[in-house]
């Protein structure tokens, strides 16, 4: 059973992957403990951390650099895995 219902989110209305099926990156969010967590059109989120030198993503930590990442193609594990975006509440 895969409980991470913390990553998953209702589907967006612009869900658009691409035609080979990947998603794009549409937004940020941050989790209750401050990490950055990407939105995909796909209705999945990815968690976006920076950890030397294990992961290396300084362009996390910058508005600007986020900002200029929305739109790119982003791989979504849930997807590869066949997962469907899950509905949860967030307050």
């Amino acid at each position: 059973m895969n409980d991470e219902n913390a990553s998953l989110t209702a589907r967006p209305v612009d869900c658009d992957p691409n035609a080979d099926g990947r998603p794009r990156l549409v937004g940020y969010r941050q989790d209750e403990d401050g990490h950055w967590v990407a939105v995909l059109s796909c209705g999945h989120t990815q968690h976006l951390r920076h950890q030397p030198p294990w992961q290396s993503r300084a362009w996390v930590l910058d508005p600007d650099l986020r900002a200029a990442q929305l739109g790119r193609l982003f791989p979504c594990g849930w997807c590869a895995q066949g997962l469907a975006p899950e509905s949860t509440e967030e307050t």
